[in-house]
């Protein structure tokens, strides 16, 4: 079906009262160079009155606390990323579209809506490239005619990491259903983040001409516990459905690809790092800013293929054990590699989990949303993401992007294998 998606305004929403000025420095992980990027997703709610208007003035109130993301993005005298508390406030923009979210069937994939007409792009002729760049907040709220909403969000990732960015939008959902100020005070204790003496800093991704595949799959929760299960007898301990599905997942897209035996293959994911810093960091939590490590498990593709998925999801436990001792490594200054460089190689596949950022919680006074769509805006890197799935659906949701379009059935028919 043809959908039309009308951009009905879009302005600045600033702080609600007057808000502290001057300039806020970033940490070493906040400036590092992918940071630049912006977190996009789609959050999709099923029903709202007047939600433009209603998140609108929620988010006028917010930022009255999170100052901050009011501000812009600018350098320093020395040359580092820093935020400048201008109070000029954060975009947005209200649209319509001309269906119900029922005849898109609530953007489930594949997406009956283009992305860019969802997410907050403004008009280049009412804001120059340069100023979208120097932005911390975009938002969206794109109004169906069955009385749902979509709310796009394009977040600087050198401002707020995923927990932080969910934290920001709760604290809005929050003030939408009448609390005066957030529950969670927000921190900015950017100095309590290492600053490694002489961290190494690895290239920017590389574009590659490998074209990956699009592919979400809904994972059941009888298929997440026969993994599970199988864990347990065999080793006495519990795992995590992350633990399982990632195993699955990267099992699955080596037999696929099918490396050759001696390749070197690698697994990437990012670790909370704020229970290492809990003694530097606020008691009652409130820090949005980045603080993450990300943890590598590296071997060869025959050692995966021969491997039951109970010996994978020992090998992605002991890298997270290996956390506390790797980060601080990395906090002295010991290591030589850059653990948080992102690379286009086709060995290495990055995960991430969203189930627990906080975004599947946000409220704006109608519930939660029926479902987040987390978007990558880079094709050539191959990635998997756990989400939560729709809200009539239990279990899981991976939504990966990490083969050509040669390997996906093999993949796909893997991923199915209860072996």
């Amino acid at each position: 079906m043809s959908v039309k998606v009308t951009r009905l305004s879009q302005a600045v929403v600033v702080p609600s009262e007057p808000t502290p000025a001057g300039k806020l420095s970033l940490s070493w992980l906040d400036r590092y160079p992918t940071q630049r990027a912006l977190i996009e997703s789609l959050h999709v709610f099923r029903e709202g009155h007047e939600p433009s208007e209603t998140i609108k003035r929620a988010l006028a109130k917010a930022l009255v606390y999170y100052y901050p993301i009011a501000g812009r993005l600018s350098q320093s005298e020395s040359g580092e990323l820093q935020v400048n508390c201008t109070g000029e406030g954060v975009w947005f923009i209200e649209a319509s579209a001309s269906c119900s979210l029922e005849d898109v069937d609530y953007l489930e994939y594949p997406l009956m809506v283009s992305k860019d007409e969802l997410l907050p792009h403004p008009n280049k002729p009412t804001l120059e490239a340069s100023d979208e760049d120097a932005m911390i907040l975009l938002v969206q709220v794109t109004e169906f005619s069955c009385g749902g909403f979509v709310v796009g969000f394009r977040f600087s990732h050198a401002v707020a990491d995923g927990p932080g960015a969910a934290q920001f939008m709760n604290a809005v959902g929050e003030i939408a259903r009448g609390r005066t100020q957030p529950t969670v005070e927000p921190a900015w204790f950017r100095d309590a983040i290492p600053d490694p003496p002489k961290a190494p800093t690895g290239p920017l991704p590389r574009q590659s001409d490998v074209q990956l595949e699009y592919l979400a799959m809904d994972i059941s929760t009888d298929y997440i516990n026969h993994f599970k299960n199988q864990f347990h007898e065999q080793t006495g301990q519990r795992c995590s459905a992350f633990d399982v599905l990632i195993a699955k997942a990267w099992k699955s897209r080596t037999l696929a690809i099918n490396f050759d035996p001696k390749t070197s293959i690698h697994l990437s994911f990012a670790m909370n790092a704020r229970p290492l810093l809990h003694q530097k960091l606020p008691e009652k939590g409130g820090y949005y800013g980045n603080c993450y490590y990300i943890m590598r498990v590296s071997t060869t593709s025959e050692k995966i293929t021969r491997s039951s998925i109970v010996e994978i999801v020992k090998m992605i436990k002991e890298g997270k054990k290996r956390l506390p001792s790797e980060f601080s490594r990395w906090a002295n200054g010991e290591l030589r590699e850059d653990p948080y460089q992102v690379t286009s190689d086709y060995n290495t596949l990055l995960v991430s989990d969203w189930t627990r950022l906080g975004f599947a919680e946000v409220d704006y006074g109608w519930g939660p949303p029926v479902h987040v769509v987390p978007l990558t805006n880079l094709d050539y890197i191959a990635t998997c993401i756990l989400v939560k799935p729709s809200a009539h659906k239990p279990g899981a949701r991976l939504i990966t992007q990490c083969v050509t379009k040669g390997d996906l059935a093999a993949f796909h028919e893997g991923m199915m294998d209860l072996d």
